[in-house]
């Protein structure tokens, strides 16, 4: 069984860590949760209030983003990779310049160090210049910077469908297993207009 840690950042896109979440739930990754208080509050004014309950029972364990003690806080701790989702600009700034000063900045930086798969679901829009320089420096450094952007190309339906693809690519990218996200497929029947 894998082990993988979620870090949820303040970013909106809330939606993005529940979905994240029962996709490597459903993989049987074992799943430890790092969500900052931004994070808590976007949840639940973007997913009601039920829904860092339901977060949490998704995940294996869930640490408080001040314990950088924490089994995670270390590249000892045997671990597949991370994901941020959403990551806040706040976060992304910190894991791009080495501040790690609580446990989801912390935990990113030992994936980069130890060479481990980071990706960060940045969200925000539109981006300044220091945005991009720092998603430049966390590329630089090996972490793999996914923006939530829908696959139009599969022309999604709902919400729902956008929200799950995004993090199944998110899941896909820690090469876990099988893929999960749905593939372009040139073959499949056109929807009617």
């Amino acid at each position: 069984m894998s082990r993988v840690v979620l870090g949820v950042a303040g970013a909106s896109g809330a939606a993005l860590a529940l979905a994240a979440a029962g996709h490597l739930a459903r993989l049987g990754a074992e799943v430890d949760l790092v969500i900052s208080p931004a994070a808590e509050r976007t949840l639940a004014e973007e997913c009601g209030p039920q829904a860092l309950a339901r977060l949490e029972g998704l995940v294996t364990r869930r640490h408080s983003v001040r314990d950088v003690g924490a089994a995670i806080a270390s590249g000892s701790c045997p671990v597949a990779g991370m994901i941020v989702a959403p990551c806040s600009m706040r976060s992304l700034a910190a894991i791009a310049h080495g501040l790690d000063d609580n446990l989801l900045t912390r935990a990113a930086g030992v994936q980069l160090k130890e060479r481990r798969p980071l990706v960060l679901l940045a969200r925000e829009a539109p981006l300044t210049l220091a945005h991009l320089r720092n998603m430049t420096a966390v590329t630089e450094m090996g972490a793999m910077v996914l923006p939530p952007v829908p696959a139009f190309y599969l022309r999604p339906e709902t919400l729902d469908s956008v929200v799950s693809q995004i993090a199944a690519r998110a899941v896909d990218l820690l090469r876990l297993g099988a893929p999960v996200a749905r593939g372009w497929d040139p073959d499949a029947p056109p929807r009617p207009e």
